[in-house]
C-alpha cells in the first residue's frame, strides 16, 4: 500500500480540512494509505510532515492565497530538500487561479492542480501510480522537458456521483477542542450560478453549481452525529439555498431524522426572497440558527455595477423574517471599489445603520476591497496601472482582511470607516458590559456621522487592553 499525505498550511480558522478530506475520500483504500496534517492543530506540523514522507509516494497541499501560502510554500520546500524525488501537488483557490505560474516555482512544486479536484487528484494518483501520461488528465499543469503543459478544463461533476467524505480521516475531537463547540463542518454544494463582478467564483467555477441530495446529506449528517456527537453544523457552501425546494427538504429531513441539531449556512438575498415566512418557520424548527447574506453595499447603483444582481429590498426582507424568527443574521459589507464615491460609502453607512436598527441579532462586518484574480473588477483595475502581485513570495504577503484595501481609500475615508465600525459596533449591541451611556453616545455618534474627540473610543480600549493583560 502506498502513503499519500496531504497536507493543510497554518490559518487563523479552524474548519475542518474538507478540501484535503474531500480528495482523500475518493482515493482506493485498498491501494492508498492517506494520512492528513493539518498545521493549525498540529503542535510540531513541519517535524511530523518530514517524518510521514520519508516513504510517501505523494504530497499534496491545498493553498489558498495569503498566509496559508506562505506556510504552504515553505513546508512544500522543506519537504523537497529532504526529499527530492517526492511528487508534490498543490490544489485549492490558489492553483486554480494559478495552475501555470506556480510551476516556476521549479524546485518545489510538481503538479498544480485546478478546479473541482476530487476525480482529478484520483485520476492523478492512478496515472503517477502507473507512470501513464499526465496530459490525459484534464484539469492539472505541469513540467515536461522545460514547458509548462496546461491540460483542458474538467467538467464539473455532480457531488452525488462521488463518494461521502470519510471523516475518520482526522480526529474530529482536536477541532471540537480547537474551535470551543461541538461544531461540524460540511460542504453540500459546490459552485455559484451567480456572476457578481467582485468574486473569483465565476472564474473558477464557470457558473456552474452541483450539490448533495437532500436524503442522503442528511443521512451522512446522522451517521456522523451517532459517532461524533456534534450539536451544530456549518455548511461551508457558497449558496447553499440556491434552490427553494432543496432547502425546505432539508430542513424536514433534519426534522423526520431527529437530529437535534443547530446549522448556519450563506443565503442570499433573492434565494431568501423566495422563501416565504412559513418556510423561515420550518428552517428555524430544523436548528437554523444563524444565515450569511452578502449585502456588500447600501447604493443600489454600486449593486448593479458589481453585478450582485439583489435588490436592496429583498435584504430588508430577508432582514425583517429572520428578526421575526429570531435568527441571527451576518450581513458582510465591501467598500473601496475602484471609484467608488463618497456618496455609495454614505449609503452603505446608512444601510448598516438600518440593520442593525432592526434587531441586536444582526452584525454587519465591513471590508475593504482588495484585487484578486480571475474578477472584472480586477482586471479593469490592473488595464488602469493597479499592480497585483507577481510572484508566490508576493502572493504569501496578500492580506484578504486586515488590510486598506487599493490605492482608492485614502486616509480621511479609512479613517471615517474605521471609527464607523467601531461605534456601529457599541450602538445596537446587546452587550451587559456596555454601560447604557456609552451605547448612547456610540448611536448619537452614528446617527450625526460625528466622529472626533472620541473619549469613548479610548477609554474602551484602555479597558480592553487591561482586560487582555490580566
Amino acid at each position: 500500500m502506498k502513503k499519500i499525505v496531504l497536507y493543510n498550511p497554518e490559518a487563523l480558522f479552524f474548519d475542518m480540512p474538507l478540501a484535503l478530506l474531500s480528495i482523500a475520500s475518493v482515493l482506493d483504500p485498498s491501494e492508498f494509505e492517506v494520512i492528513i496534517i493539518d498545521a493549525r492543530i498540529e503542535e510540531n506540523a513541519h517535524g511530523k510532515l518530514i517524518e510521514c514522507c520519508e516513504d510517501a509516494f505523494c504530497l499534496g497541499v491545498t493553498v489558498l492565497s495569503g498566509s496559508p501560502l506562505k506556510d504552504a510554500l515553505y513546508a512544500t520546500r522543506l519537504v523537497k530538500s529532504v526529499y527530492p524525488e517526492l511528487t508534490t501537488v498543490w490544489g485549492g483557490w490558489h492553483p486554480s487561479l494559478f495552475a501555470s505560474e506556480i510551476l516556476q516555482e521549479e524546485d518545489s512544486v510538481d503538479i498544480t492542480v485546478y478546479g473541482q479536484g476530487e476525480v482529478t487528484f484520483n485520476e492523478l494518483i492512478k496515472a503517477l501510480n502507473d507512470n501513464s501520461d499526465l496530459k490525459e488528465i484534464n484539469g492539472i499543469a505541469f513540467r515536461r522537458n522545460g514547458d509548462i503543459i496546461k491540460t483542458p478544463a474538467r467538467l464539473m461533476s455532480n457531488m452525488n456521483d462521488l463518494p461521502p467524505v470519510n471523516y475518520d480521516l482526522i480526529d474530529i475531537e482536536r477541532y471540537f477542542k480547537a474551535k470551543g463547540k461541538r461544531q461540524f463542518d460540511y460542504i453540500s454544494s459546490t459552485g455559484c450560478f451567480f456572476r457578481c463582478s467582485f468574486c473569483a467564483d465565476p472564474f473558477v467555477f464557470k457558473r456552474k453549481w452541483t450539490s448533495i441530495e437532500p436524503k442522503r446529506l442528511v443521512s451522512e449528517l446522522k451517521h456522523w452525529q451517532n459517532k461524533y456527537g456534534f450539536t451544530d453544523v456549518n455548511f461551508q457552501d457558497e449558496t447553499f439555498f440556491t434552490y427553494k425546494k432543496r432547502s425546505t427538504e432539508i430542513a424536514e429531513e433534519f426534522i423526520d431524522k431527529k437530529l437535534n441539531i443547530s446549522w448556519a449556512a450563506t443565503m442570499r438575498a433573492d434565494q431568501g426572497s423566495r422563501l416565504d415566512l412559513e418556510d423561515f418557520k420550518l428552517l428555524k424548527r430544523s436548528g437554523l440558527r444563524r444565515v450569511l447574506i452578502g449585502v456588500e453595499s447600501g447604493s443600489q447603483e454600486m449593486m448593479d455595477w458589481l453585478k450582485k444582481d439583489i435588490k436592496l429590498e429583498q435584504v430588508l426582507d430577508c432582514a425583517d423574517k429572520c428578526n421575526r424568527l429570531k435568527i441571527t443574521v451576518q450581513f458582510p459589507f465591501i467598500v473601496g471599489f475602484p471609484g467608488e464615491s463618497d456618496k455609495s460609502v454614505k449609503a452603505s453607512m446608512d444601510f448598516i445603520k438600518k440593520l442593525r436598527k432592526i434587531s441586536p441579532k444582526f452584525y454587519t462586518p465591513i471590508f475593504y476591497y482588495k484585487p484578486y484574480p480571475g474578477t472584472a473588477i480586477t482586471e479593469d483595475a490592473v488595464k488602469s496601472g493597479y499592480q497585483l502581485p507577481n510572484s508566490l513570495q508576493d502572493w504569501s504577503e496578500f492580506d484578504f482582511v486586515d488590510a486598506k484595501g487599493g490605492p482608492w481609500v485614502d486616509e480621511e475615508k479609512y479613517n471615517l470607516i474605521e471609527s464607523f465600525k467601531f461605534y456601529s459596533s457599541l450602538a445596537w449591541r446587546d452587550e451587559h458590559w456596555i454601560s447604557s451611556p456609552i451605547r448612547t453616545m456610540a448611536r448619537w455618534r452614528c446617527e450625526k456621522d460625528f466622529y472626533k474627540l472620541p473619549l469613548e473610543k479610548y477609554i474602551i480600549n484602555r479597558l480592553r487592553r487591561k482586560i487582555e493583560l490580566s
